[in-house]
């Protein structure tokens, strides 16, 4: 019988370490080879360790959370391979999980007798105006515990006296790790690092969402278009006016990289928090291509399967909230880029033409740039240049 380690691998060029973001193995569990033993996670990208025999997983290293130098041994298996040179017919173990010992709560404790619970028990019964004389406890000797108070607390058990509200005194700590961790970390790096300057304008989109709406009609086989792929088009259109927006700032180094491809960021909301999966060079891509490529993108995002240089190298960002989204907001600067484009919700509201109200479909796009190497100047004619372009949709499609 012989142990085998397996050591966290080279995941990526130049990485030399990754954060340990899920276990999927405890230690007595039996595992075959390929079975996924861990995910680690780096730069966004979440890797799987599988195992490299058949075994009892022996000793694991590490919680999650925790941050793993490459190299860094974080299983050990008991190889099944030692064990049928011994034994051949070794199969996994099956365990036998014993029948829990039904006990039945005591009911309520009289009016003069002082009910059993802890201290704290007691203490949290009071603030939250409970009677302990009402509940049946569930504890060893039928104390009453903590998780006997979450019923009341929660309308899933008996109630007191009344039926007025009671008061919550729990407490939920929640451990930030994997995306959520390195989401924190970029914002606060953005946020520290960037003096933003954020201009708000309002749009008017009715003449877009009308083409995007005959567009959609005439391909009723195709994939609907949303209103994203159009600000992406304008937006490659815009930079190529004003470059600089279109760029990175290393302010270790003072150098500003002005990109000629435009690989637009797309914030993305998943189930494990936000990613910017990156459409690459949208200069070169029509309407369709783009609304394609969004759509891929998400999905690979939202499924884990994203590859790592799909989730890096945008040099401009846009985000969204969807139909959910705010009035105005005011978006952070992806870093170590320049500007980001914040997309909000679209509402009818009346607007003048001159000599009535006519109802119109506006939308505000609000925008943040770095003040470092932006200046106001440069920032408000931009804005002003890709609203240009949204109200009139025919420029984009135009030759420069």
């Amino acid at each position: 019988m012989g142990t085998i380690s397996i050591k966290l691998p080279d995941v990526g060029e130049g990485v030399t370490e990754a954060e340990l973001v899920e276990w999927h193995v405890k230690v007595g569990d039996f595992v075959r080879e390929d079975d996924i033993l861990a995910d680690v996670m780096t730069d966004k990208a979440t890797v799987e360790i599988p195992s490299i025999c058949d075994g009892t997983v022996t000793w694991v290293g590490g919680e999650v959370g925790d941050t793993l130098a490459v190299g860094t041994k974080i299983v050990r298996i008991e190889s099944l391979e030692a064990l049928e040179a011994d034994t051949p017919s070794v199969q996994p173990p099956e365990p036998v999980l014993a029948e829990p010992e039904k006990k039945e709560p005591k009911p309520p404790a009289d009016e003069n007798e002082k009910p059993l619970a802890a201290p704290a028990v007691r203490l949290r019964a009071q603030e939250a105006g409970i009677d302990l004389h009402e509940i049946s406890g569930t504890g060893p000797d039928n104390h009453i515990t903590h998780a006997d108070l979450d019923k009341i607390l929660t309308g899933r058990g008996a109630g007191s006296k009344d039926s007025k509200p009671q008061r919550d005194a729990s407490i939920r700590e929640i451990k930030i790790t994997g995306l959520r961790r390195k989401i924190a970390d970029r914002m606060a790096t953005a946020n520290s690092h960037i003096p933003h300057i954020t201009i708000i304008e309002e749009v008017d989109v009715t003449e877009i969402e009308s083409l995007r709406a005959k567009l959609n009609e005439e391909n009723p086989g195709r994939a609907k278009l949303t209103l994203l792929p159009f600000i992406l088009s304008a937006l490659s259109k815009a930079v190529r006016e004003y470059p600089q927006m279109n760029a990175t700032f290393d302010d270790d180094a003072e150098v500003v990289k002005q990109f000629g491809g435009v690989h637009a960021g797309i914030a993305t909301m998943t189930d494990k928090g936000l990613t910017v999966p990156v459409v690459r060079h949208v200069e070169a891509l029509n309407i369709r291509e783009i609304a394609a490529e969004i759509v891929r993108l998400a999905k690979a995002a939202r499924n884990g399967e994203a590859a790592r240089d799909e989730l890096s190298g945008s040099t401009i960002t846009v985000t969204s909230l969807g139909p959910l989204g705010a009035v105005a907001t005011t978006p952070i600067i992806n870093y170590p880029e320049v500007a980001i484009v914040g997309i909000n919700k679209i509402a009818m509201r009346p607007m003048w033409n001159g000599s009535e109200f006519i109802p119109r479909k506006m939308m505000n796009l609000s925008c943040s740039f770095d003040h470092r190497v932006i200046d106001g100047w440069d920032a408000a004619v931009f804005v002003q240049k890709l609203k240009s372009l949204l109200e009139t949709p025919a420029l984009i499609f135009m030759p420069d």
